[in-house]
């Protein structure tokens, strides 16, 4: 395993533009910079319009967003019908990697999840990452697996003949993974993050997909948030359903236009063989599920393949979601974080037709995201700044434009709603009244909230700070419990 490590070390410092950037094109820099100087102009009107146009930034902001909802809307129709899915016959093989550490109050819900597929995977390897928590006494004494040396894996559990154990010093979630792709040799490859429990059916599903389509190299199942039991948790799980509905119709929007690069790594799927191609997971960025899908399409470009990625609404599961104001910021600050890393390092992609609507619609997409909480946070203090002012001339009007857009957002909600139902069945059980109530309030609350973690992330990502606190999972040790 040692020498598989060093052979992707090797393979990444060849692949990976983060060592040797190509040079940085004209149309990257005009969309990043032509997104910065649209802020700039636009505050700038703050100084002399006196009127609704004094809040350009909203305006912006607003019609940004107006426009990715009703993109999403057009290319989610398709979901309203139910596709006859064609059986292939012969699946690929497939091992589930499960990288924790210190995760022993959560790790059998998640391994009994694994354990009651209805289409078992053929090996499941806990990838302990340096824990001392008792996650050895627990592998033990619950599994039967006996401990291995350090840096092996153990043989197959007597009670679980699927389960094994590679047993590693602290090096990291990546590290980790890249270890466990050795040993576990199967086609494809799912990694799961020990706080996250897969529903039965979700190996077979993403099984299904890859046996259809021989180009799908990553894809992502769809998951949902479980938080805390108290009020904090409650709150937190209502606000984030509601956020993942929409991000995940996303996703499946973008699939359909071939630029979908969010691949969570608490649930994703990877032919192993294109994995290795590219150097693995990488130890150094802070979202290496996500830099690792830039990757694969990266090198696919490069390569003449015909590499794309999908969202699998078949293949579900839920996970350990932040149940507080300090543990969701520390969350999105990391992701933000990460993100700015990863468009830094592949800004050669963006606007390039090289990579078809990934790099003419998706990556510009994701460079003005990259001052979205920029824009966001202005467009909230400017707004106080008018209220306490007292200018009703510019306070008047803005009330229409929010009333406007909570209107939009609402009926979005709505159609999320039904498509999720139609989509993924029983596991969308979102209450109709609070979807109302979320579209209402949420402008001032969570999104504020969220703009926040991303600004923090900015912070970091100017800093380099690698430092984010302890995540405690609160939801999924409640349901363990």
């Amino acid at each position: 395993m040692t020498g598989l490590t060093s052979d992707l070390d090797r393979i990444r410092h060849a692949v990976s533009p983060r060592y040797v950037p190509p040079p940085t094109p004209l149309r990257a820099v005009l969309i990043h910079g032509g997104v910065l100087l649209l802020w700039i102009v636009l505050f700038a009107r703050v100084f002399g319009a006196g009127n609704v146009f004094t809040w350009s930034v909203g305006l912006a902001y607003v019609g940004y967003d107006t426009v990715l909802l009703l993109f999403v809307f057009a290319q989610t129709l398709p979901l309203l019908r139910r596709p006859v899915v064609a059986d292939p016959g012969e699946r690929p093989s497939l091992g589930v990697i499960v990288a924790a550490r210190n995760e022993a109050a959560v790790l059998p819900v998640t391994i009994a999840g694994l354990l009651a597929q209805t289409q078992p995977p053929e090996v499941v390897v806990i990838a302990d990452d340096g824990s001392d928590d008792g996650t050895a006494a627990l592998l033990m004494r619950d599994y039967g697996l006996v401990q291995p040396e350090l840096g092996r894996m153990s043989g197959p559990s007597e009670r679980y003949p699927s389960l094994r154990w590679l047993r590693l010093p602290h090096g990291g979630k990546a590290r980790a993974l890249n270890m466990a792709m050795e040993g576990v040799g199967t086609e494809l490859v799912l990694t799961v993050d020990s706080d996250t429990i897969l529903e039965p059916d979700a190996v077979a599903a993403m099984r299904l997909a890859f046996a259809r389509d021989r180009a799908l190299v990553a894809a992502t199942g769809v998951l949902f948030p479980i938080c805390g039991r108290d009020l904090s948790g409650r709150l937190f799980q209502w606000f984030q359903t509601y956020e993942y509905m929409r991000n995940f119709l996303s996703r499946y929007a973008w699939s359909r236009q071939g630029g979908l690069l969010l691949i969570s790594g608490a649930f994703a799927a990877y032919r192993r063989q294109a994995v290795l191609d590219v150097g693995g997971f990488d130890p150094d960025c802070l979202v290496e599920d996500y830099e690792l899908t830039h990757r694969l399409r990266d090198y696919a470009v490069g390569h003449g393949l015909d590499w794309h990625t999908d969202v699998i609404g078949g293949a579900r599961a839920r996970t350990d979601a932040p149940a507080s104001v300090g543990a969701f910021l520390r969350q999105r600050r990391r992701w933000f974080g990460g993100f700015l890393q990863t468009q830094l390092w592949y800004r050669h992609m963006v606007g390039n037709a090289r990579y078809g609507r990934l790099g003419t619609r998706m990556l510009p997409v994701k460079a003005f995201d990259t001052m979205q909480p920029l824009y966001g946070l202005t467009s909230v203090v400017l707004l106080l700044v008018a209220l306490v002012a007292g200018q009703s001339a510019v306070v008047a009007p803005v009330a229409w434009v929010i009333a406007a857009k909570i209107g939009l957002d609402l009926a979005f909600y709505l159609w999320s709603l039904l498509l999720y139902r139609r989509w993924l069945g029983d596991m969308a059980r979102a209450n109709l009244v609070w979807a109302v109530v979320a579209a209402v309030i949420e402008p001032f609350t969570f999104q504020v909230l969220r703009h926040s973690g991303a600004a923090l992330g900015w912070v970091s990502f100017l800093t380099g700070q690698r430092r984010w606190g302890l995540q405690v999972r609160s939801g999924l040790a409640a349901q363990n419990r």
